[in-house]
């Protein structure tokens, strides 16, 4: 499924509108985890390069937490037990605008099976002093300001 790498940035400006058109202001989650050795979990996506954050897209009548849950799931194959902690909301807008972005730090989880069928192309735990060196810039930024303590940038 990498092909889609090459088509999506043909795809993107398509996509994005679609979602304009049916949301109007986009919302999605991100969020953080740790294993008991203090790595911090990342996905490769099929479509888009890079190493980044599991999450993705609110849907309606989806809380935050719930899309949350829903993506961590999915995409990684981790259960989040209990609440989440919101640790910063950021505009996407460079990036697609229109688009927000809140991010979690997810405590307490179990792995399960990963649901995502073909969007994922790959999970992996690392130190966060040695990310893979396609890590995106920005999930280098959140990763850094939540493991620091220090204030995030409201720009994802």
């Amino acid at each position: 499924m990498l092909w889609l790498r090459r088509v999506e940035p043909v795809l993107r400006p398509l996509i994005h509108l679609w979602f304009r058109l049916k949301r109007g202001l986009t919302l999605g989650v991100r969020g953080l985890a740790v294993d008991g050795e203090g790595r911090v979990l990342l996905i490769q996506h099929t479509y888009v390069p890079g190493w980044h954050l599991p999450g993705g897209g609110v849907e309606r009548r989806e809380t935050a937490e719930l899309a949350l849950a829903r993506e961590m799931r999915e995409e990684a194959g981790l259960r989040i037990l209990g609440r989440p902690e919101l640790l910063s909301v950021h505009s996407n807008d460079p990036n697609h605008r229109g688009d927000h972005v809140l991010f979690y730090r997810v405590r307490a989880w179990e792995p399960c099976a990963p649901a995502a069928q073909g969007e994922i192309h790959e999970i992996g735990w690392f130190a966060p002093d040695a990310l893979p060196e396609t890590t995106t810039a920005a999930t280098r930024r959140r990763i850094a300001q939540a493991l620091s303590g220090e204030q995030s940038d409201p720009m994802w």
